[in-house]
C-alpha cells in the first residue's frame, strides 16, 4: 500500500495557506481560500506517488535528506513543489511531504546545482 504523510508543520501551512490568500486579497472570498487549500492537499494526498519527481537541490537539504520534489501546477501564474522522502515500511511505500512552497517563493532554488 502507498501512503501519503505530511509532517505537522507542512499541515499546518495549509491552514496558514487560506487565511494567507485570503487575508492579502488574492482569492476575495474566505472559503474560496479555504478550497483552494483543501483542494492542493487533496491533489497532493492522491496524486503525489505518480507525479514525475526530481531530485531535491542541495538548498532543500534543511528539510531532510534523499528528498525528492514534484511540482503541482495550479494556475499559469503558480505552481505549487512538494518536497518529500521515501520510505518503505512493513511492506508499505510512504512519501513523507516535509516542505511545500511555491514558485513565487523558492523558484530561484529549483536551479540544477548538479555541476
Amino acid at each position: 500500500m502507498t501512503k501519503v504523510l505530511f509532517l505537522p508543520e507542512v499541515a499546518d501551512q495549509f491552514l496558514e495557506l487560506a487565511e494567507v490568500l485570503y487575508q492579502k486579497g488574492y482569492l476575495g472570498l474566505k472559503e474560496v481560500a479555504v478550497n483552494y487549500s483543501e483542494q492542493l492537499f487533496r491533489d497532493i494526498q492522491n496524486t503525489l506517488p505518480v507525479k514525475v519527481k526530481k531530485d531535491a537541490p542541495s538548498y532543500f537539504k534543511r528539510y531532510g535528506n534523499d528528498l525528492f520534489y514534484s511540482s503541482f501546477p495550479k494556475s499559469r501564474h503558480t505552481t505549487w513543489y512538494v518536497f518529500y522522502s521515501i520510505h518503505e515500511r512493513d511492506g508499505d511505500t510512504v512519501f513523507l511531504v516535509r516542505y511545500l512552497g511555491n514558485n513565487h517563493v523558492i523558484a530561484h532554488h529549483l536551479v540544477d546545482d548538479s555541476d
